[in-house]
């Protein structure tokens, strides 16, 4: 990797997760945080790394932004909006899978394409660019294309940009404009990192194969389909190839999805080939089902990958 940067594109949201004796445990996640989290992890401090959205003025909003540095992540020319505040969730389980209950109806991330002179400079000057189905589906249909337009320039002056379709229907007004949105959003697209699930329930795909090819059509050079504990498909024009899980015994299924991407992306930043990427991210992605909450900690992510 360049001196350039890495940027991750969407919501970061306040995280409630069970804890013994009723008491929850407070923390700050979210689909594309949570994959920038594991490229922060993986790729070192040589680059910057930053968090692309907006910000509210409250004391948590303060707090989830000393968090992102602390980690290393700042968060570029995102604006913080005055008396806005970020998005909430609770996850519940039911022994190892989780299910959410969401309060994000006026979070300040939905406003973070209002802007899109600050937009292009949070995305001057990367190597990559991540962004998910969700970081479309929060914003309003003229701030979702321009982001679009950001992201397609920001292509045009050499970043690569990675895009996991990250269905969730509660999110969009209908199937019709979560098609429509995903199927323009991959002509911005290098790196496709979809779910077999997600895909079949929006498509119709019968298989990862077809998915793959579907995605593939759009003009996407590679395309990584995951599909839970089961193999995930890694189609380039190079290589076809099935790369199996990793099976462990899970105790929190929460962001495996989002860390075999950062760790998928992290590998491919570094030359490594991406049925070898594929086998490095299920290693990372088994790891994280291994703790509670979305964020393993960057010494669990680091020993999961190096080791693989």
């Amino acid at each position: 990797m360049t001196a350039m940067g890495i940027a991750s594109v969407g919501e970061c949201m306040i995280e409630l997760s069970g804890a013994d004796a009723g008491l929850w445990r407070m923390g700050f996640a979210g689909d594309s945080f949570n994959t920038l989290w594991a490229l922060r992890a993986l790729t070192g401090e040589a680059a910057p790394a930053d968090y692309v959205s907006a910000f509210g003025d409250d004391p948590f909003s303060r707090d989830q932004i000393a968090f992102l540095a602390s980690a290393g992540i700042g968060t570029a020319s995102s604006p913080v909006i005055a008396g806005a505040r970020p998005g909430l969730y609770a996850i519940t389980l039911t022994g190892a899978e989780r299910s959410f209950t969401y309060w994000r109806a006026d979070a300040a991330a939905r406003r973070l394409a209002d802007d899109p002179v600050a937009l292009a400079k949070s995305f001057e000057n990367r190597a990559l660019i991540y962004f998910s189905g969700i970081s479309l589906a929060i914003l309003e249909p003229a701030a979702r294309q321009r982001l679009l337009t950001a992201l397609a320039a920001a292509r045009r002056q050499g970043s690569l940009i990675a895009f996991d379709p990250n269905y969730r229907p509660r999110l969009w007004p209908d199937a019709e404009v979560a098609r429509a949105s995903i199927v323009e959003a991959l002509g911005t697209v290098d790196i496709a990192l979809p779910t077999f699930p997600d895909e079949q329930a929006l498509f119709g795909d019968a298989d990862l194969d077809a998915a793959a090819k579907r995605i593939a059509a759009s003009g996407v050079g590679e395309v990584a389909v995951k599909d839970g504990e089961a193999p995930a498909l890694i189609w380039s024009r190079e290589t076809v190839a099935h790369v199996p899980a990793v099976r462990v015994s899970p105790v929190d299924t929460t962001g495996a999805g989002d860390s075999f991407n950062g760790a998928y992306l992290a590998a491919r930043v570094a030359g490594v080939a991406p049925a070898e990427a594929a086998r490095k991210a299920h290693a990372v992605a088994a790891a994280v089902v291994q703790v509670r909450g979305a964020l393993a900690p960057f010494d669990v992510l680091r020993t999961a990958f190096r080791t693989s």
